[in-house]
């Protein structure tokens, strides 16, 4: 509200301190740090990140006893994926995923 009354500049670290971005990082770290995120990002199964982001969309707009029940059907429906068992399978053997995108 502060932000929207007073139209003033909020600093980075601020920002991030009260939750309108994720992290704050000093400029010269920026490309290290978005990369790392990329890659981390580009290491899932891209089923679950597309799932995933529907869902997010959809239930943005739904009341919250309905976002909540959607979102469970989705995770349900999710780990039932051959990728979610893939995922779980990798974690417990401490291995890398091999994901088939199912």
């Amino acid at each position: 509200m502060e932000m929207l009354l007073t139209a003033d500049m909020t600093p980075a670290a601020r920002a991030a301190e009260i939750g309108v971005i994720n992290r704050a990082v000093p400029a010269e770290a920026l490309q290290a740090s978005t990369m790392d995120m990329a890659r981390k990002i580009a290491s899932k199964s891209s089923m679950t990140l597309a799932t995933s982001k529907r869902a997010f969309y959809a239930q943005r707009e739904m009341p919250l006893t309905q976002a909540y029940e959607y979102a469970s059907n989705v995770m349900v429906e999710n780990m039932l994926a051959n990728d979610a068992k893939e995922g779980i399978g990798a974690f417990i053997e401490k291995r890398t995923p091999q994901w088939q995108d199912a």
